[in-house]
Formats: C-alpha cells, sequence, structure tokens
C-alpha cells in the first residue's frame, strides 16, 4: 500500500508541473488563438535564472555545477521563484511582441516557426550566458526522506504540489472575479465584442502571453530540485504539458488542470509497473482522446455560428 501511496503522490507533484505549464497554453490560446512554441525554453529559462538569483541572493559565484544547500535556504527560494516568474514574463511580453503580434490576424500559422525560431535563440543565448552542464538545485526544506502512511516522498514533490495548487486556485480566483480576468474571458469569447465594450485587447492579449510564460518560468524553478536545472528540460516537460491540455481539453483552463493531474498520476502509475511503456500509454491516451473526444475529457467542442 505504501508504494502505491507513494506513487500517487509523486504523480500528483508532477501532474503539478504540467497542470501549470498546460493552463499557460490554455490561456494563450482562449485569448488569442495561438500557442508559444517556445514554452519548454522558457522552463528552463526560468530555472536558471531562479539559479542565478539563489547565487547571487546568497552571495556565492555564479560559476558552479551544483548550488550549495543554504543558497536556498529561508527566504532566498521564494524571491528566486518570483524572480524568475517575472523575468519569464517579461519575456512572454516581447515573444508577443516580435513573434506573434506581426501575424495577427494574416493567414497561415506563420507564428508557429517565429515562436520556434525565438525558442532557438533563448536557447543559444542560455547556452553562452551558463552552459551546457545542468546545475543541481537543492530544495529549501531539505533532501531527507518524508514518511507519509509507510510511503516515502521528498519533500520537494509536496512542495511542488502545494505551489501549483495555490497558484491555480489563486488564477481561477482572479479569472472568475477580478475585473481582469473578466476582460480576459471577454476577449477568449469574442474579440471585437470585447473591443466595442472598450476592453483593450491588445493589452489583454500581452497580458496573457505575459502570465502564460510567467507559469512557465514558476514551474522551472519548482521542478529544479528534482530534475536539475538544464538548458534541455524543457522540452520534454512542454511536450508532456501540452499533451495534459489535449486531454483535458485546451479551450478549458481547468480541463488543462485535471488533465495535467491526470497524466502526471498516469504517467507515475505506469512507470511503477514498467517505466519505458510511460511515453507509449501516454501518447496512446491522446490518440484514444483525439479520436473520441476531439476537444478534451472536459473541453467544449466547437459550435458553429449560423
Amino acid at each position: 500500500m505504501d508504494v502505491y501511496l507513494q506513487t500517487l503522490l509523486s504523480g500528483l507533484a508532477i501532474g503539478g508541473v504540467y497542470a501549470l505549464i498546460a493552463l499557460g497554453f490554455s490561456i494563450t490560446f482562449t485569448t488569442t488563438k495561438t500557442l508559444n512554441f517556445a514554452q519548454g525554453e522558457f522552463i528552463a529559462f526560468g530555472a536558471f535564472i531562479g539559479v542565478t538569483m539563489l547565487l547571487l541572493l546568497s552571495g556565492l559565484a555564479s560559476t558552479t555545477t551544483a548550488v550549495p544547500s543554504e543558497a536556498a535556504s529561508a527566504w532566498r527560494y521564494p524571491a528566486a521563484v518570483i524572480g524568475a516568474g517575472a523575468v519569464a514574463g517579461l519575456m512572454g511580453i516581447l515573444i508577443f511582441l516580435l513573434a506573434v503580434r506581426p501575424f495577427a490576424g494574416k493567414g497561415g500559422m506563420n507564428w508557429v516557426m517565429s515562436t520556434l525560431g525565438f525558442g532557438v535563440m533563448l536557447q543559444s543565448i542560455g547556452l553562452a550566458v551558463w552552459g551546457p552542464a545542468p546545475v543541481m538545485v537543492p530544495s529549501p526544506l531539505g533532501d531527507d526522506v518524508l514518511r507519509i502512511a509507510g510511503a516515502g516522498v521528498r519533500p520537494q514533490e509536496l512542495l511542488v504540489l502545494a505551489c501549483a495548487i495555490l497558484i491555480m486556485a489563486a488564477l481561477d480566483l482572479v479569472m472568475r472575479r477580478s475585473r481582469i480576468g473578466k476582460a480576459m474571458m471577454a476577449v477568449a469569447h469574442s474579440p471585437q465584442t470585447a473591443s466595442l465594450m472598450g476592453i483593450n485587447v491588445s493589452l489583454v492579449m500581452i497580458g496573457a502571453f505575459a502570465l502564460s510564460s510567467g507559469l512557465a518560468g514558476v514551474a522551472g524553478v519548482l521542478i529544479a530540485p528534482i530534475a536539475s536545472a538544464s538548458l534541455f528540460m524543457g522540452m520534454g516537460f512542454a511536450l508532456k504539458a501540452f499533451s495534459a491540455a489535449i486531454i483535458g481539453g485546451l479551450n478549458n483552463p481547468r480541463g488543462c488542470i485535471y488533465g495535467g493531474f491526470i497524466l502526471g498520476v498516469l504517467e507515475s502509475a505506469v512507470g511503477l509497473w514498467q517505466a519505458q511503456w510511460r511515453e507509449i500509454v501516454v501518447f496512446v491516451l491522446i490518440i484514444l482522446v483525439l479520436a473520441f473526444r476531439p476537444a478534451g475529457l472536459f473541453g467544449q467542442a466547437a459550435v458553429d455560428k449560423v
């Protein structure tokens, strides 16, 4: 029983990361009908922004392959999470202005190649600044395994799960109760109608990309103590998160969250049985969802307007 509990908790933790990133995909898709295909690089960049902030705040050298445990203690780790989210959010504004808005309203999908190209440039900048070597990042809660009903769980996994749930709950509250959230929902429903109501559609779209990229940056810092910070870490997480968004429903933010947790638990459960089958099972599930529920398990099918 303790093995199954451990599998569940680990799956929920990684699922929380998938859910955060999938939520970012959903936010940009519903408001701008585009996606940021450089999201993986934003995850990796956010992780290294967090590493840099931890080193700077603790007064340590910037060239290292392992961050000392004292650098992540006390207030430094939360500051690094916030800082990484803010920097990634600013880069999200940049990618919208340079790689998405020039092609908005035009035929084709030029924004796909432009966001991919932005990601390649971002990774090249990261390699020039930090190099290709991965960096070990300590957990602010320590590395001792916690025992919960006999199951061994790393403290960082519980921290990731708690942070993901708090962030998503706060965003859900903002989206449904605040004027900014209602403006984003109005733009998602109809940009033309929202503009007639006096909503600055361009500003809302910029905010959507900033929020989406900020979530990716935060996810990068949260997962770094588990997976290590690497400039090549983001692609795998972004693909899994996009898969979660497809499973849950790309046009439903809550569905993307559910999809993230479903995918995380499923991946962890399959890994308990046969690790090499995880990716196969995940993509078989995606094919089945697309075949029988093209809008996702919790998504709304598009209705043609007469």
